[in-house]
Parts: C-alpha cells; sequence; structure tokens
C-alpha cells in the first residue's frame, strides 16, 4: 500500500461520522464497542475485554448540528454539542457504551447528560486520580482500572485473564513505540512528513484495531523514507493547546503551508499519553496504574503540584528543535486557556518565542490564522524570535 492509498483509507475513517469500520468490525467479530471521549482512557483494558476502543472526538466540520445547541451554553467550547447530536441522531448507535475521562466540567456534565439519554447504554465518568502518590492516587485509580473492566466484561461476556491483559499491553506498547518513531522522524524530516498526514493516521488510530493501527504505521513510515522532497525555508514548531477539542483538518494545513513545519504537538493525545512502555512483568493492573503516576505526559486537564509548569513544554521545544510555539486551543476550552499563561511566562523566561490563537472544531475561514503563523515564523527567520 503507497503513501496516497494510506492516506486515502485514513482521510475515509476520518470523515465517517457513521463509524462504517466499527460496524463491520462488529458484524465480522461479534464483538461490542466502547467510545470514549478525549484525552486519555487505559484502552488496553477495553481490548482486553473483547471490545473495540472507538475515540469520539466530536463531529469537526462535517456535521451540522441542529439539535445540540439546545443542550449546552453559547459560552462553552464546541465538542459537546457536536458529540450531543452524534449521539441524538443515532450516529453513536454503534457503540454499546461510552467512557468519560475527567477533562473538565463540560464533559463531566456531558456524562451526566449521557446517562439521562442514553439509559439503557453503559456510562462511565473516570475521575483520573490528581494525586500521584502510590498509596492515595494510585489506589483509587486502581479502583476506576478494576470498575471498568467488571462492566466491559458484563457487556462482552468476556472473563479478563491476567494474561489477556499483559496481551493488549504488549500491543498498545508496540502501538506507542510507532507512534514514537513517526514523531521522531518528523521532528528529523518533517519536510518527508506533512503534519496533516501525521495527524489523520492519528486519528485513524482511534478506530481501527490496534495491531491493523500499527500495521498501518508501519508501511507508512517504509514508504515515507523513499520520498525525494527537497525541505524549504521553514521554521519549527510546537502546537500546544489542542489536546481535546480538534482543530478542522484545513486548519491544520492552512499552518503547514505559512512557513511552519510542525514537529511536535498535543492533539489526539490520547495515544501519546502513556511515554514509556507499560510494566508487563508484574500484576497488570498495577503496571497501568504505575504508567499514569510516572510516565503519562503534562497536559491542562492533569493536575501536577511537584513539577514546574511549562517544563514539559520547554524540553519538548528543545528536543524536537522547534524554534517557537503556537498557542492553538479551542474558543472557550478552561483548562488550555487557564494554563496558557503560566506556559507562556515559562516560555518567555526561556527565550521561546510563541504566538497564539483560538478555533472551533467547526471553523472553516483560516486566512487570518494563517497571516498570523506566517508572520511569527518570518519575524523568527528575520530576527530570530524573541
Amino acid at each position: 500500500m503507497g503513501i496516497d492509498e494510506i492516506i486515502k483509507k485514513c482521510e475515509h475513517l476520518y470523515n465517517d461520522l457513521d463509524f462504517g469500520y466499527v460496524k463491520a468490525w462488529k458484524e465480522k467479530t461479534g464483538g461490542k464497542a466502547i467510545g470514549y471521549m478525549p484525552v486519555y482512557i487505559p484502552q488496553e483494558i477495553i481490548h482486553a475485554a473483547g471490545a473495540l476502543p472507538v475515540g469520539i472526538m466530536g463531529g469537526g466540520s462535517n456535521l451540522e448540528i441542529i439539535k445540540g445547541d439546545a443542550y449546552f451554553q453559547s459560552y462553552i467550547c464546541h465538542i459537546p454539542r457536536s458529540t450531543i447530536e452524534m449521539g441524538i441522531s443515532g450516529k453513536l448507535d454503534v457503540m454499546d457504551g461510552m467512557i468519560f475521562p475527567a477533562i473538565c466540567d463540560v464533559i463531566r456534565n456531558l456524562s451526566g447528560m449521557w446517562q439521562m439519554l442514553f439509559k439503557n447504554k453503559y456510562v462511565k465518568y473516570l475521575d483520573l486520580p490528581q494525586n500521584f502518590d502510590p498509596e492515595i492516587g494510585g489506589a483509587f485509580y486502581r479502583y476506576e482500572i478494576e470498575d471498568i473492566l467488571s462492566h466491559v466484561s458484563q457487556i462482552t461476556g468476556k472473563k479478563v485473564s491476567p494474561e489477556d491483559l499483559k496481551h493488549s499491553i504488549t500491543l498498545y506498547n508496540e502501538n506507542r513505540k510507532a507512534i514514537k518513531s513517526l514523531y521522531d522522524l518528523r521532528a528529523e524530516v518533517p519536510h518527508k512528513i506533512p503534519t496533516s498526514e501525521v495527524y489523520l493516521l492519528l486519528r485513524a488510530g482511534n478506530i481501527l484495531e490496534v495491531t491493523e493501527h500499527t500495521a498501518l504505521m508501519a508501511q507508512y513510515m517504509t514508504e515515507v523514507k523513499k520520498r525525494d522532497i527537497k525541505p524549504q525555508d521553514n521554521i519549527k514548531v510546537a502546537i500546544n493547546g489542542a489536546f481535546c477539542e480538534q482543530p478542522p483538518l484545513g486548519l491544520i494545513k492552512a499552518l503547514e503551508s505559512s512557513g511552519c513545519y510542525i514537529v511536535e504537538d498535543d492533539w489526539v493525545l490520547g495515544v501519546r499519553y502513556i511515554q514509556e512502555p507499560v510494566a508487563t512483568n508484574k500484576d497488570p493492573i498495577s503496571g497501568l496504574v504505575d504508567a499514569y503516576l510516572t510516565k503519562s505526559v503534562s497536559t491542562a486537564s492533569k493536575y501536577e503540584d511537584k513539577k514546574e509548569k511549562g517544563e514539559y513544554l520547554i524540553n519538548s521545544v528543545k528536543e524536537t528543535g522547534a524554534e517557537g510555539v503556537i498557542f492553538c486551543m479551542p474558543s472557550f476550552c478552561d483548562p488550555a486557556l487557564l494554563e496558557r499563561p503560566m506556559l507562556a511566562a515559562a516560555l518567555t523566561k526561556a527565550g521561546i518565542s510563541y504566538t497564539s490563537f483560538k478555533y472551533a472544531e467547526n471553523t472553516g475561514q483560516f486566512r487570518t490564522f494563517k497571516e498570523q503563523t506566517g508572520t511569527f515564523a518570518d519575524s523568527i527567520k528575520l530576527w530570530g524570535g524573541v
């Protein structure tokens, strides 16, 4: 399969709001599908229980919202309205349950609304720990994992053994390794790997069974290394703030065509949330708990009282060779917007240039964003930034 064919497949999955792949997978396997909202859930436990984890990231610019606006205020982000629209219009009927991780008050409220609207479906609000003491937050997170595992096992009728869970963890470790290799290669040769393609590959991982997704990325990596493309006079940038509601694909392409090579980002963050392999040489649930407590990324929806704010972002900028940061945040995203001043202060202290703008998942006009980031790129090329 060539690059064009791979990306065409990913783009089809990205645009298919009727989840044809999920329906076909269920018919073929007789399995169940569990949807989840961004940013992170331990997909391994769903996979081990014989279900397909499916990432739901709103309807994007392909969905007209008719009834969804009646469920939420106008001064919150766009993703809950489009997700409700998908639910009440039947597009999410293929899901046998939904998990809503702790991101913000909006997603918490969305989970409660889901319980009222879909009384016959499994609904779980995953309250991720904010205390990273293994005896406190770790014990709490273990209870949450075991609760999800118990309910999903009841839905699928499969009793999960430790060996089942270790096998699923191994498969997701391989997937994480493939994604890291892709990101490392993009940082090294960004002119060969458009971020719009990387983004579509990651979005495909929200839908595809994990082994199929890992194989697809391996194919892409093999083919992309053959590309003979000369680098342009673009600056390297890191994107921050798009960890939940996603930017439209057209916006990503506009950023790339404005003189920027994107070498780091935080969109589709769930697939990159755990930075190192999850241990399989002990109790597998303990491995998942330890991975969250010690190997997960820093992001706005995660409270960390013992780490310097902005340290993770600055390290990412240095490791990828980025020359500046673009804060690309959804409108009304409280976690991202409240964190931005602290991150901006850390970047200024470190001598790293940045610019910022806000978008909505159904944004259709990208000219202003492109002009702003193009000016940002020119200023760094001409004057070296800060």
